[in-house]
């Protein structure tokens, strides 16, 4: 097959000429053509052959046949996003619990012009407070957000968090794994309202929010329920003109469709849940008229450049990466971790329980690759089920698990969880020291629980517990990467990784433009890698 062929009965006649002496016709001088994002294509015929050149010529003896207009990485997605949120780019850096997702990765994002959201899940409020203020050094006008995650079993945290947000002047949320709407996250949205001069709502505290069911989308889609607004309104945390306003805003300014991700997830192909999102948003819309309106993003199952460009392509405001950041450099993750990510294909991921949402069965996705978490998360669970309280485990089973997975007497864990406890929720403490089930829960939750920061700080001798979130997604961005300079694990970092992503996505687009005027490119011209 030559570089170029056309067949387009139908083609535009576009009365453009170009100067047949400066089209380039070989491989290479193609590629630069379309890699130059910043000019358009034109594919035009000469006595030579087909090829492209970036202008266009008044006197020139060579027709046009087909065109691809520039675009840049930053002109895909969706503008009030980007003004809204201060960005150049339309990409957003997810959040991964335990500080995964660091300050370092938040303030290089940051400084290239992208969000990126703290991980603060799972992190005691002051060192939460710690990271929001170095952060805030580095980016004292932003961009940043800080991941605000529901917690059902430790409702502490979730409120110690808001307390600390409010207090630093956080100015973006994103909130993750609700079921619901609850006071706290009601509470951030309210504080953050007030009236502009022309008597339009200023929303001081924005929220984006990751969803995977339209019931929880619906939730955030609309304006904060009077139930918990009279709660607020009771304790004295908003006031009567801020409630008033809460009615004309919806709970959200941004939702996230979250799909097949790591971490919590509902497995979700975001070929199905982004349009079903979009339809729902629509609706909403349609009902209360807000101004501005939501946006829906996507997040999950993109790893590659034609993720990211199909995400766009359906109506995408913005993409979310997590599970491709965990791999780079500035992540909190150890560097065992970042290695074995490197080489996590698709297939390697499985489902295991979460350990803050333990009693209710909840699941994440983690890496099952070169580690025996999943099937040891798992196997307690099982236990859990079955039995009401530690001393039920038969006494086999019970000697199996202490020196398998805790590696300790049942009896000296449960002394580190009161004394942890005792410190980060000592109202939870107190239900489980009234209820074995409970206390059985707690001392399951603690492997579960320190699994993952073995893996964040790299554990010696606890490699095969290593507790390591990510998706699908993850594998199909190792796998574009193969045989270029990004399959170094140590050579990722994460604007470099970004801008590929939104430059590959651009290229794409350009390449499918010219395919729909009937041109038809090589394998070689047709795809992006990191290299070109």
């Amino acid at each position: 097959m030559s570089n170029l062929e056309f067949n387009n009965n139908n083609a535009i006649n576009w009365a453009w000429k170009v100067n047949a002496n400066d089209v380039s016709s070989n491989n290479t001088q193609i590629k630069s053509a379309l890699m130059d994002l910043t000019k358009p294509v034109y594919v035009a015929n000469t006595p030579n052959g087909l090829g492209v050149v970036n202008t266009t010529a008044a006197q020139g003896e060579a027709d046009v046949l087909a065109f691809a207009q520039k675009l840049n990485p930053e002109d895909l997605g969706d503008d009030a996003y980007k003004k809204q949120h201060g960005v150049k780019y339309a990409y957003h850096g997810g959040a991964m619990a335990n500080g995964i997702a660091s300050v370092e990765l938040v303030v290089a994002l940051g400084k290239a012009g992208f969000l990126c959201s703290f991980g603060a899940a799972g992190l005691v409020p002051d060192a939460v407070e710690d990271a929001i203020k170095r952060i805030q050094a580095e980016l004292p006008n932003g961009p940043y957000a800080v991941n605000l995650i529901h917690a059902p079993a430790e409702e502490a945290l979730e409120r110690g968090a808001v307390e600390r947000f409010l207090k630093l002047g956080v100015k973006t949320v994103e909130a993750s794994a609700y079921l619901g709407l609850t006071e706290h996250i009601v509470w951030y949205r309210l504080a953050g309202l007030s009236k502009n001069s022309d008597g339009s709502v200023h929303i001081g505290n924005k929220v984006i929010a990751k969803v995977s069911r339209t019931e929880v989308g619906r939730r955030f889609m609309e304006p904060a329920p009077q139930k918990l607004i009279d709660k607020l309104l009771a304790q004295g945390k908003v006031t009567q003109e801020q409630a008033e306003l809460s009615k004309l805003v919806p709970m959200a300014d941004d939702i996230t469709a979250e799909a097949d991700s790591g971490g919590h997830t509902d497995n979700r192909p975001f070929l199905t849940l982004l349009p079903t999102i979009i339809a729902l948003r629509d609706e909403v819309q349609a009902q209360y008229n807000f101004s501005p309106a939501l946006r829906v993003g996507a997040g999950g199952g993109i790893g590659t450049p034609e993720a990211a460009l199909a995400a766009f392509n359906m109506g995408a405001a913005y993409i979310v990466l997590g599970s491709v950041n965990q791999a780079c450099v500035e992540a909190g993750a150890s560097e065992y971790t970042r290695k074995l990510l490197a080489d996590v294909e698709m297939a390697d991921v499985t489902m295991a329980p979460a350990a803050d949402m333990f009693e209710m069965g909840v699941k994440l996705q983690v890496v099952k690759r070169g580690s025996m978490f999943a099937m040891r998360a798992k196997k307690l669970y099982e236990l859990y089920i079955n039995y009401d309280s530690i001393e039920d485990i038969p006494a086999d089973e019970r000697l199996k698990i202490e020196k398998q997975i805790f590696r300790s007497n049942l009896d000296d864990v449960w002394a580190g969880t009161e004394a942890f406890f005792t410190e980060r929720d000592p109202d939870m403490l107190a239900r489980a020291q009234s209820s074995p089930k409970r206390k059985m829960a707690l001392i399951f939750r603690w492997y579960l629980g320190l699994s993952s920061r073995w893996s964040n700080t790299g554990e010696k001798g606890r490699e095969m517990d290593y507790q390591i979130w990510a998706g699908p997604s993850l594998g199909a961005f190792n796998s574009w990467v193969k045989g270029t300079y990004l399959e170094d694990y140590t050579r990722r970092y994460a604007v470099d990784v970004a801008l590929h992503m939104l430059k590959g996505a651009a290229y794409l687009q350009r390449v499918n433009q010219l395919k729909l005027q009937g041109v038809t490119l090589t394998t070689a011209l047709a795809s992006y890698h990191s290299e070109d």
